[in-house]
């Protein structure tokens, strides 16, 4: 069927098409504006003519093999429920279920977690060097305001946080077409510079590439580690897959990005020829003097702006799957668009990933000294994806080992080959992510192991159904009038806040719920599949409900469905039972001393479940749980 006499299937893919330009291609649509500057900065000055046919070989070689054939061709394939990012990856190869034995965490789940803070290492990163590059064309166009590049950065990082909180709805929908307008101005320029320096096109020819490496052994580290820089944000493509789908994300790079890219880099590499290989800023330098060289500097700035939007916002959701997955302490995570279940803000995240850009852009004071941190942030990330990935094709897809290796291992040479090219960077930047990496790292296996000896503690000796309905038949304990809902982590057995306030006040509701909230390794459960109730009998029932690691669980709405199933439940007048932790250290749990005093601290300061599962607070009992670690 046809409306107007356009396809409404071939309109909506148009639409998403639109919108994977300013979120997936948000990132990596900005590196132009520094990646070709530092490559070029890393030559001997004598050499720099002669090399730049190999930096844009590289860096054109580096966008059609990574980006086009690993992430588009390969990886995307690996979705989970048409889901994408790292925790799909995780999910999918089963971790989960064996990252927990009696060994602890293992190494293939610490090496995926890595990954994950790697990524939030770079929702730090990635607005401030955007921001700063964008900032640094002031130096160009106005020498004399130079001492404003930084104020103006900070200024402008300031404002993209604290608009955070408003949710990206609004300003979302211009995205697309700013970004859209951003592709066509890089092609555009850049065409015009190779209509003028023709010869630039050689580079195309990747033994230009060979050759710059070939003739200079002692930056071959140097050169990499930037020329990496051209591909920075290309996780986005498979992180945000499930809200584009792989085929608009298709058309939204071979038909825009690819193009307006591979163009630009071409056409600065074109004006760098033509004045002999000394140029400060190369992007903007391509752009006419006046009007037009200040519009794009305007422009760069916008398109930074959009690209810090999409990190921060990915960010957030790879926050939200830790706390479902259990690898992070609850947050308060608010939803700021009722039909998007998507757009989440998280404010602790996002007053710490504010901090942190304003205080590295102060640091570091520019996008070259910055662009050392970047590095081993994006390398890290894409050497992890190509491994999970690896996990996916044996224990998901079940190929044979020499069929996952034949393909990936080509991938992971060429992802270590930029990961060293970029260690050397340790010293002058690239020990931030791995900081950052390794605060999450040493939270997510403390939240996670202390969460384990607790469950097995709690649930050690646990009370069966069938005594449980002794419990409440039993002539001992008085049933009164209401209803009790008792919160349980273990969806068999007694919850044991149940225990405790029966023993406590001998008495018990004449309608009593027992509901687990269980994360599946689904980023999204079906509404049909959410809930299931069973009748345990003497006036007990036991409520299981499933949601995806990508889905915030909401108990008001659960209770108001298992009432609906034929329980005699009154969710205004319902009492809702909790468990509070009381940790006490010095135990004999099998963690690290100073893990235990981590996890209480932790556990003191994680959202408490009253609030995680958004239910009204003069309906909570919390009973107090003292647990030695």
């Amino acid at each position: 069927m046809e409306l107007n006499g356009h396809n409404p299937h071939k309109l909506a893919n148009a639409g998403l098409a639109l919108g994977a330009l300013g979120v997936v291609f948000g990132d990596i649509g900005t590196s132009p504006l520094y990646a070709l500057r530092e490559a070029i900065a890393h030559l001997p000055e004598a050499d720099r003519m002669a090399g730049v046919l190999g930096i844009l070989s590289l860096i054109f070689w580096s966008l059609i093999l990574v980006v086009s054939w690993k992430y588009l061709t390969f990886v995307t394939k690996a979705d989970n429920k048409g889901e994408g990012g790292i925790f799909a990856l995780f999910a999918k190869a089963k971790l989960d279920k064996r990252s927990l034995d009696k060994r602890g965490f293992g190494f293939s789940t610490v090496l995926i977690l890595f990954g994950a803070c790697m990524l939030i290492g770079e929702g730090v990163i990635t607005p401030a060097i955007s921001v700063l590059s964008a900032s640094e064309g002031i130096i160009l166009i106005a020498p004399g305001m130079a001492h404003w590049v930084i104020p103006f950065t900070c200024i402008v990082l300031a404002a993209i946080f604290w608009f955070q909180s408003r949710g990206s709805q609004a300003i979302g929908r211009i995205y697309g077409p700013v970004m859209l307008i951003w592709f066509t101005v890089l092609g555009l320029l850049g065409l015009w510079q190779i209509w003028q320096t023709p010869i630039v096109l050689q580079a195309i020819n990747p033994w230009h590439g060979w050759v710059l490496l070939r003739d200079h052994p002692l930056q071959i580290t140097a050169l990499l580690g930037a020329i990496v820089l051209a591909i920075t944000g290309v996780e986005a493509i498979y992180a945000d897959m499930g809200h584009f789908g792989r085929k608009a994300i298709m058309i939204a790079w071979y038909g825009v990005a690819l193009p307006g890219l591979a163009l630009n880099y071409f056409g600065q590499g074109a004006y760098v020829l033509s004045h002999g290989g000394l140029v400060e800023n190369p992007f903007l330098a391509i752009a006419p003097t006046g009007p037009l060289r200040l519009g794009l500097m305007i422009l760069s700035v916008l398109a930074a702006v959009i690209a810090s939007q999409a990190l921060i916002s990915g960010t957030f959701s790879l926050i939200r799957s830790s706390i479902q997955l259990g690898f992070f302490p609850r947050l308060k995570v608010m939803h700021t668009n009722a039909d998007q279940k998507g757009q989440i803000y998280v404010p602790l995240v996002n007053t710490a990933l504010a901090l942190g850009s304003i205080t590295i852009v102060l640091l570091f004071k520019s996008s070259s000294n910055l662009a050392a941190a970047y590095g081993i942030a994006v390398t890290s990330a894409m050497s992890v994806t190509t491994f999970a990935f690896y996990l996916v094709a044996r224990r998901a897809w079940l190929w044979p080992m020499w069929k996952a290796a034949l393909l990936c291992g080509p991938f992971m040479v060429v992802d270590l080959g930029y990961l060293y090219s970029n260690l050397h960077k340790i010293i002058d930047g690239g020990w931030l992510p791995l900081a950052i990496g390794a605060v999450l790292i040493a939270t997510m296996h403390t939240w996670k192991s202390g969460k384990k000896e607790i469950f097995r503690r709690v649930y050690a000796n646990e009370i069966t159904e069938d005594e449980l309905r002794n419990i409440a038949s039993s002539k001992h304990i008085l049933r009164v009038r209401g209803s009790a809902v008792f919160m349980a982590g273990n969806p068999s057995g007694t919850p044991l806040v149940l225990l405790h306030h029966v023993k406590a006040n001998k008495v018990l509701h004449e309608t009593v719920v027992l509901l687990s909230v269980l994360t599946e390794e689904l980023p999204y459960v079906d509404e049909a599949d959410r809930l299931t109730v069973r009748d345990i009998g003497e006036g007990v029932w036991r409520a299981i409900a499933r949601y995806g690691y990508m889905e915030s669980p909401d108990v008001s709405a659960l209770v108001e469905k298992i009432s609906k199933t034929g329980v005699p439940l009154k969710t205004s007048a319902a009492t809702y039972y909790f468990n509070r932790e009381m940790i006490i250290t010095g135990g004999e749990a099998k963690m690290g001393e100073w893990q235990k005093h981590y996890y209480a601290f932790l556990s003191r300061n994680a959202r408490q479940a009253r609030d995680y599962y958004q239910l009204p607070p003069m309906q909570i009992i919390e009973v107090g749980l003292p647990i030695q670690l």
